[in-house]
């Protein structure tokens, strides 16, 4: 094995790491998000539908951030 093989081995190895690490992030997000709208309707239970929606588009928003980080492990791995 040449040095350029072994680089590239690191390399993949420290992608999926860091993809890894870059996954907990969002899961916490959207545990925050989704704990506060089960506490939200909790509180008032007439809001339950809008609070839903927010949710959903909270959620979407905290997954592109899951979806951002594997576009950048493919870019430049």
């Amino acid at each position: 094995m040449d040095a350029t093989t072994v680089l590239a081995a690191i390399n993949g190895n420290i992608a999926t790491v860091g993809y890894g690490l870059a996954a907990i992030g969002p899961a916490i997000g959207v545990g925050i998000v989704v704990g506060k709208t089960i506490e939200g309707v909790a509180r008032q239970p007439e809001l339950a539908g809008r609070l839903q929606v927010l949710m959903y588009i909270g959620i979407a928003f905290t997954e592109a951030l899951a979806f951002i980080g594997i576009a950048v492990g493919f870019i430049f791995v």
